[in-house]
């Protein structure tokens, strides 16, 4: 019998066993030969997942916050004129941040379970004059996935740049960074790109990086300024050692790992195994006379579902049943409904045996609340759905 839980949240996730082997190597130097050629490769690599053999790739010790910090940071200056496009929890915080640097910051909100239309992003961009839109493409707290291509084609009409928050997205939903002209996406790597929390991940457009070299006023802000890390990035992505901060080497061992699994799966046979288990386990939750947080399928993210509790259950005690059947399962974050409804994580190295196991444990604790429903429909709908 195994010793521990399946941890089905949006983050951190389920790592692979080759990952988590990696980093338990002793530490090396920061500036050996080997550890070097990790980082070096670990770069290339992140330009091959994100699609972007033009981009400028970064990798620093920090969360996702921190590659959501470093793009504002180094993007703005007192009074730009800023636009962030929210779906929920994740473009609050991005106002916050590029608040803290001065920016003059509209926020366009959409209603719970929906995403903002293109109408009224372009009557933003028409206006006023924007530096920067921000949006995100997977909202952790919401599950509502908003199409980056079109809202991408439209900023470049407007000639503003395009910062996609990608931590819920990364390495799990469709990214063409170069081919849609996104300027900055970044991600955090406890999600879908599958190593264990602590590194921030961002890759720049050369547009993004012009900005930033042409800006007037200093960056706001030491450690994550491009001006102390693109001379590390360069000089580790030529074998040269060089220093600013030291980097977790450890993590970085298993984000090549990690980066080697996924190039060698294919991004695009990797985003539609994401695609194809999440539309076998929305049909397996809706089977159960469930509703999902977003409105239509079209905006329900591949790499979490969000689930609203039946009426009349008490969801803490339907997820405390599930822990006791030794899967864990997120609440919710986004405040206006937090107590109505669980997120499920499905990004990664999940599998299908992953989704029934919840599926299973789900079935058996609505069945202790006394919630009506067919036994074993969710599981039969699942399996079904994937043939």
């Amino acid at each position: 019998m195994k010793s521990r839980k399946l941890l089905m949240i949006p983050g951190p996730i389920e790592f692979e066993p080759d990952v988590l082997q990696a980093m338990a190597v002793p530490t090396a130097s920061h500036v050996a030969p080997n550890f070097i050629e990790v980082f070096g490769n670990s770069l290339d690599m992140m330009r091959e997942v994100w699609n972007a053999p033009n981009g400028q790739p970064f990798v620093v010790a920090g969360s996702g916050t921190l590659a959501m910090d470093m793009a504002a940071a180094n993007l703005i200056e007192k009074g730009d004129a800023a636009l962030v496009v929210s779906s929920g929890y994740f473009g609050e915080r991005f106002k916050d941040i590029l608040e803290t640097y001065g920016a003059d910051t509209t926020i366009l909100t959409a209603p719970i379970g929906e995403v903002v239309s293109l109408t009224e992003i372009e009557a933003a961009f028409k206006t006023k004059k924007y530096k920067v839109v921000t949006f995100t493409h997977v909202d952790t707290s919401t599950g509502v996935m908003v199409a980056p291509e079109p809202l991408c084609k439209l900023a470049k009409k407007y000639n503003v740049l395009t910062i996609l928050d990608g931590v819920c997205s990364v390495a799990g939903q469709e990214i063409l960074q170069d081919a849609w002209g996104v300027d900055v996406v970044l991600t955090g790597s406890q999600k879908a790109i599958g190593v264990p929390p602590g590194l921030a991940l961002l890759v720049a457009s050369q547009k993004a990086i012009e900005v930033w070299k042409n800006r007037k006023t200093p960056v706001q802000n030491y450690y994550a300024s491009w001006n102390n890390w693109l001379p590390i990035m360069t000089a580790y992505e030529e074998r040269r050692p060089s220093y600013f901060g030291t980097p977790p080497v450890n993590l970085i061992l298993a984000l090549e790992k990690s980066l080697q699994l996924i190039c060698s799966e294919g991004m695009v046979a990797r985003v539609h195994r994401h695609e194809r288990l999440a539309s076998a386990f929305r049909a397996a939750i809706r089977s159960l006379n469930l509703d999902i947080l977003p409105n239509t399928e079209e905006i329900a993210a591949s790499t979490l579902t969000a689930v609203y509790y039946p009426k009349g259950i008490d969801g803490a005690v339907l997820r405390a049943n599930m822990t006791q059947d030794d899967v864990i399962v997120a609440g919710g974050l986004l405040s206006e409904i937090k107590g109505d409804y669980f997120r499920v994580g499905h990004m990664g190295s999940v599998s299908a045996n992953d989704l029934l196991c919840v599926l299973g444990a789900l079935e058996r604790s609505l069945s202790a609340l006394n919630y009506s429903f067919e036994s074993g429909v969710s599981l039969k709908v699942f399996q079904d759905r994937l043939g």
